[in-house]
């Protein structure tokens, strides 16, 4: 891991801008760039520059293609030929089995009975493996460890890696390509891979570029962490942002300590407010995506942040969600 440097935190060593640059030449031939785009009304309605990042545009439909090509691509040709494995709620699942796929790797995949059907079906039209077992993302990561130690399995894991924070902060590197001037970033918060990444990457150019983390209102494990000042296990609740769902692992050795770091300010929202986003990015941009997604905009929206700058990156994380349940959602918010 050349060019990472030491933490606090065991001998774990934390990604920094030079990793960034490597994992971005690394996945360049599997990950093409995702466009930033103006969102004119919400701009108009808050009085700031606001973009969308659409990390929905992958072909996997998510941004965690970038942390599991980083992770898999720098892996050696005998450990690929054992098999990667991978516990998930969805789309970091859905992309390690793209990649491995890609690459002629088995993959095996562990999710819980929490994770929508249309996320599992996906998974396994892409050749996966797939495991259904436990009630939450943790569960599902006990049982990963225990299976890929038994058979040799590498764990590509879904969020406290620095090849996969590496990947996911390529991200940072392409709003600052296309918009320089950026000076507040609003990311969804979970086990903090993305965020971590995207932070570490645009405040190593330029530091005083503030980033926002934004997670639903039950099941939020890392904003409730870092209130603790310690990893934390809570229970997983039915929300619009499932991808969201899950912990951070009580021996988190990177994303926490990252997150605490680099973060800002965050927030939580209310899954009406992430149904209003939704509805938001379908009517504004003609797009379908999952709360986990639409998280920021409906912060925005709902007024959960109080001080936007004068170019705002929203980014939209991906689009895997069961239609059936998004069209209940936005309903109430297309009229």
């Amino acid at each position: 891991m050349t060019g990472f440097t030491q933490i606090n935190n065991e001998s774990a060593v934390m990604p920094g801008i030079t990793d960034v640059w490597n994992a971005r030449h690394r996945i360049s031939k599997m990950v093409n760039k995702t466009p930033l785009v103006y969102s004119h009304e919400i701009s108009e309605q808050f009085g700031s520059n606001i973009y969308l990042k659409l990390e929905n545009f992958h072909e996997t439909g998510a941004f965690k293609i970038r942390g599991a090509a980083s992770k898999i691509l720098s892996m050696t040709t005998e450990q690929k030929k054992h098999g990667v494995a991978t516990y998930s709620t969805g789309n970091h699942g859905i992309s390690v089995s793209y990649v491995a796929k890609k690459l002629n790797i088995p993959a095996y995949v562990f999710v819980s009975e929490r994770v929508p059907d249309a996320k599992v079906d996906y998974l396994r039209r892409l050749g996966a493996n797939v495991v259904i077992k436990g009630n939450s993302q943790d569960e599902a990561g006990l049982n990963c460890h225990e299976v890929a130690e038994r058979e040799g399995y590498i764990v590509v894991e879904p969020f406290d890696d620095p090849y996969v924070i590496s990947g996911q902060a390529t991200i940072g590197l392409e709003i600052f390509d296309d918009l320089p001037m950026v000076d507040t970033v609003i990311v969804p918060l979970s086990g903090g891979g993305l965020l971590s990444g995207v932070a570490m990457a645009l405040k190593s150019i330029n530091p005083n570029i503030r980033v926002l983390g934004v997670s639903m209102e039950q099941g939020a494990v890392m904003y409730h962490s870092l209130r603790a000042g310690k990893p934390l296990e809570l229970d997983e609740a039915d929300t619009l942002a499932d991808s969201l769902l899950g912990g951070i692992g009580l021996d988190n050795k990177y994303t926490f300590s990252m997150v605490k770091k680099y973060m800002d300010e965050a927030y939580l929202i209310p899954e009406n407010h992430i149904a209003m986003g939704m509805a938001y990015v379908l009517k504004n941009h003609k797009m379908a995506v999952e709360g986990a997604s639409a998280i920021g905009v409906g912060a925005v929206l709902g007024r959960h942040i109080e001080s936007l700058g004068s170019n705002t990156v929203i980014i939209v994380s991906g689009n895997n969600v069961n239609i059936t349940s998004f069209l209940h959602a936005v309903n109430e918010y297309l009229g």
